[in-house]
């Protein structure tokens, strides 16, 4: 009956209805699951519900594609590409739960502690690329880049539209909170970002400070002690300690190798 139905339009009339409806994955794939249905002796609604599914998971894929394009993460390596045996204290269960994204879910934050190649921003585009996967719009950016943008913003006098555009993020990701020092109006700026987004949206942080010197961010201790009371609030707080994997990974990975080798 597929078949028979089928015949009575050729594949020109077919397709371009199948683009007028913007059906691009049917459109790409129709004959091959009309052999399919065929070949697996389909029902209707079989039929229907593969189609169907064709067209769901390539617009999935597409706005996945989108989305991390646009957050602008500096390079794309998952949670699985993350090398857990080289350093003992990065948590998997604990990261496998955040990449769930059932933080977002209750707008809580994720605050990554560790000093300099131990994988801070690696966990971060982890987490970020499922969110991006998942359908959620995303921004990475560094934390002189962020306040530099926004500094720019109040000379501009675009700040409440910037930063309005910024809280539509559904998760925000600012890297290296730690090599700057804020000036009152920064800060101030800052707290804004973090104001807006309490128990409203999610964000991660990475920095090399522990949370008892952040004054060293800020103009001092009360100023981070407000800042980080919204913060932590509702928050993950993961500290790394360990090597740098770019100065040890090397020897790490050569290891790996060998030890493969041997047990071949």
């Amino acid at each position: 009956m597929i078949v028979s139905d089928a015949v009575k339009y050729d594949d020109g009339y077919i397709r371009e209805q199948l683009k007028s409806f913007k059906l691009v994955d049917i459109r790409e794939n129709y004959q091959d699951i009309i052999d399919e249905a065929i070949d697996k002796k389909m029902g209707y609604k079989d039929f229907l519900v593969k189609l169907i599914q064709v067209e769901e998971e390539g617009k999935k894929k597409r706005l996945s594609e989108r989305l991390l394009l646009k957050a602008g993460f500096d390079f794309i390596k998952t949670l699985d590409d993350v090398e857990y045996n080289f350093n003992e204290s990065i948590n998997f269960q604990k990261i496998k739960e955040l990449g769930t994204l059932s933080f977002m879910e209750r707008n809580e934050n994720i605050i990554i502690i560790g000093p300099p190649g131990v994988g801070k921003t690696m966990l971060a585009t982890g987490i970020g690329i499922n969110a991006c996967n998942a359908g959620k719009t995303v921004m990475f950016i560094n934390a002189k880049e962020l306040m530099d943008k926004l500094s720019e913003a109040v000379r501009k006098d675009t700040l409440k539209q910037t930063l309005k555009a910024l809280n539509k993020v559904q998760l925000l990701i600012i890297d290296e909170l730690s090599y700057l020092k804020m000036d009152k109006e920064k800060e101030s700026i800052f707290f804004q970002v973090i104001r807006q987004r309490y128990e409203k949206s999610s964000l991660i942080i990475t920095t090399n400070l522990p949370l008892s010197r952040w004054d060293e961010v800020f103009t001092g201790q009360l100023a981070a002690t407000a800042i980080l009371d919204r913060l932590v609030h509702h928050c993950h707080i993961l500290s790394i300690t360990g090597d740098s994997f770019r100065v040890k990974g090397e020897k790490y990975l050569e290891g790996n190798r060998k030890n493969t080798k041997e047990d071949k």
